[in-house]
């Protein structure tokens, strides 16, 4: 829709100073505590300004003594406010459980202002017309739900952003006879910065991992994103995008785990970072197909690619959290070939008569019927406690046994979960870390790095870490303290600081610590 009045022509040119206003916002925020704490996200900000006021001046300077005026229409699409407010919910309950997302509010605040000064400054280089709405929000926050730069490094964010938008103008193809753009703005963006980390490897420079490990901090974050997602399929029909691409996700992950034992994503069927993905990045209305038949195929398609990216990452040893991100733009790329194909399938004449039985099946209101296909989908899901309960990833005895039992990558894993969990400072995992290495069974033996580890285990009041440093001939072993437990069984939640003992020691022995079980069998 148009607001009324939303049009304003700009004999005088007033329009242009909409973007210098943002500009202005950027310097006022340059001067914020949080960003004057660090010299170089101060120099980004700085830069970022200049180049906008640079670019203000130049067009400013190129439309003198010319006739043609440049103009502003109001323009506020819900789906771009929809959208925007389902992703900032995200944002606040992700955020009260891990509170560097607070911290980021006026850094994403910034690449707002920013996103809004850049948008209109290339509309106006490149045309008379620009159309002012929230369309810069649901891309910044798309952007931030899955990837930030460090201080030291966040101009590369406003490079980012930039990029997003300059895909948008440039990057498009005529389609149902309109000019639009090819690829979903945020998902081209990261999609592109995610592949120039994994060559560089320079993943380090972002909070990538961060993001993607600790959406899980929040309780029930799956129940959180399936409701916020309920949202987004109720007003745009996006629900055979993301739906299908859960059941392609859930079966190929239930498959590999009854042929192997062992889970195929680390600790859940769908990891959470994808469960947003599914919801809030590849669901994109304007970049994807437009049928029901189209959109499954689109989810569908992004359901295997994740799936094959996650493995592909693991082998080439990149971070496989990138899974998500890289393969939007290449299904953005497919959806003419998705679209003839339904062409194809609905030219069939012999399938005339079952596509009336399945309309008149699913009623007047076919959205609502996918909605209700997948809310059974999801209960289902979680009933079987793939979703927010207990999965066996989560249990370090799973993987203890698994590994024993030789079964397929399971000691890699074990390590991996072990090297998580010692990073957080959990004792015991340390020092399992180093036994693996001074014992050169599960992985290359490493003496120096074993004593490491033994180092850290005793630093943090390890009795049996400090023995193994002293005596290099021995490993000596014992069960996880309480911090310990606290550390260990988070289920994919918080910490457990707060929990009683024996809370704590139950919750313990349903992981399948065996001391914990004894424990709670004595005391009882």
């Amino acid at each position: 829709m148009e607001t009324g009045g939303g049009e304003r022509r700009a004999g005088e040119r007033g329009p242009l100073l909409l973007p210098l206003a943002f500009t202005g916002a950027l310097v006022l925020l340059a001067l914020t505590p949080r960003v004057q704490a660090n010299p170089s996200l101060t120099a980004s900000f700085w830069g970022a300004a200049a180049v906008l006021a640079l670019w203000q001046a130049a067009l400013l300077a190129g439309l003198a003594g010319r006739t043609g005026p440049r103009t502003l229409v109001v323009n506020l699409r819900p789906q771009h406010w929809v959208q925007a407010l389902v992703q900032l919910s995200v944002f606040v309950y992700w955020g009260w459980f891990w509170r560097p997302v607070y911290d980021m509010a006026v850094l994403i605040l910034a690449q707002i202002v920013f996103a809004y000064a850049f948008d209109m400054l290339l509309a106006w280089s490149r045309r008379e017309r620009y159309t002012l709405g929230f369309g810069p929000f649901p891309i910044i926050f798309s952007i931030n739900l899955f990837l930030w730069f460090r201080d030291d490094w966040f101009a590369l964010q406003f490079l980012m952003i930039a990029l997003g938008f300059m895909g948008k103008e440039y990057i498009r193809w005529r389609r149902e006879g309109i000019s639009r753009h090819i690829f979903n703005p945020s998902a081209f963006s990261l999609g592109f910065f995610s592949l120039a980390l994994i060559v560089t490897g320079t993943t380090g420079l972002t909070w990538g991992y961060e993001i993607a490990s600790t959406l899980t901090l929040a309780p029930g974050i799956y129940t959180f994103l399936f409701l916020a997602g309920l949202v987004v399929m109720y007003f745009f029909a996006i629900t055979p995008v993301a739906g299908t691409a859960a059941a392609v996700l859930f079966g190929a992950s239930a498959l590999y785990g009854s042929v192997t034992g062992v889970p195929y994503f680390l600790d859940s069927e769908i990891p959470a970072a994808v469960f947003l993905g599914l919801h809030l990045l590849v669901t994109d209305p304007s970049t994807s197909p437009r049928t029901t038949l189209g959109k499954a195929i689109f989810g569908g398609l992004y359901g295997l690619g994740v799936f094959g990216l996650y493995w592909l990452l693991g082998a080439a040893g990149a971070p496989t959290f990138y899974d998500k991100l890289l393969c939007v733009p290449l299904l953005n790329l497919c959806v003419p070939w998705i679209d003839a194909l339904v062409r194809t399938w609905r030219e069939r004449r012999p399938l005339e008569g079952w596509r009336e039985r399945l309309r008149a099946a699913v009623g007047p209101r076919p959205n609502l019927a996918h909605m209700g296909v997948w809310i059974v989908f999801f209960v289902a899901m979680t009933a079987l406690g793939r979703t927010d309960g207990l999965h066996p990833g989560d249990r370090v005895p799973f993987w203890e046994e698994a590994c024993a039992e030789g079964r397929r990558k399971a000691c890699a894993r074990l390590i991996e979960v072990e090297t998580t969990y010692c990073n957080d400072r959990s004792a015991w995992a340390c020092n399992e870390l180093g036994r693996h290495l001074r014992e050169g069974v599960l992985t290359d033996a490493d003496p120096r790095a074993a004593n490491a580890y033994f180092g850290r285990a005793c630093e943090l009041r390890f009795q049996a870490a400090c023995l193994n440093l002293l005596d290099t001939s021995r490993v000596a072993r014992t069960d996880p303290k309480e911090l310990d437990l606290r550390l260990l069984l988070r289920q994919g939640g918080l910490n457990l600081m707060d929990a009683p003992g024996s809370e704590l020691y139950g919750r313990a022995c349903t992981h399948g610590w065996t001391f914990a079980c004894e424990r709670m069998g004595a005391g009882a």
